[in-house]
């Protein structure tokens, strides 16, 4: 059924549902934005110590996605750079929304492995993307 949401209703104000309803969206994708298949890459982009190749990489990357995960990452990307942009009021730098995303958009098919480690990677991508949002999404 088509359900209606009406934003006005005040459960909606505090921004702490409203965000934990898109990771919830996000994280109930039967594959998460950063498709199944790029994880291991994403991951082997990051590690690259060249700074200028890892920029490289990543945005050719993120162009290789699927046009559907392509054009949500960049319009989610955009509004999470608008939230950085706040970060003295709302105490949401880079680092920290890197953290509260990363895992949630990027996720090894299988959860063998190191988690922790993945989990660093997983978030410097994020971090990497919002970074250099101008770069790899130029409009």
């Amino acid at each position: 059924p088509d359900e209606q949401l009406d934003l006005d209703d005040g459960r909606w104000e505090d921004i702490h549902v409203v965000t934990g309803a898109l990771k919830l969206f996000l994280r109930e994708l039967p594959e998460p934005l950063v498709p199944f298949s790029h994880f291991d890459k994403f991951i082997a982009a990051i590690k690259i110590q060249d700074q200028a190749m890892r920029g490289r990489c990543i945005r050719d990357l993120v162009l290789s996605l699927p046009p559907a995960h392509h054009d949500t990452m960049k319009v989610l990307f955009r509004h999470l750079c608008r939230v950085i942009e706040h970060k003295e009021e709302n105490r949401m730098s880079v680092q920290s929304v890197a953290i509260v995303f990363g895992p949630t958009l990027l996720r090894p098919a299988s959860e063998e492995g190191n988690m922790a480690m993945h989990m660093v990677f997983q978030n410097q991508v994020v971090e990497h993307i919002l970074n250099h949002y101008g770069y790899i999404f130029p409009d």
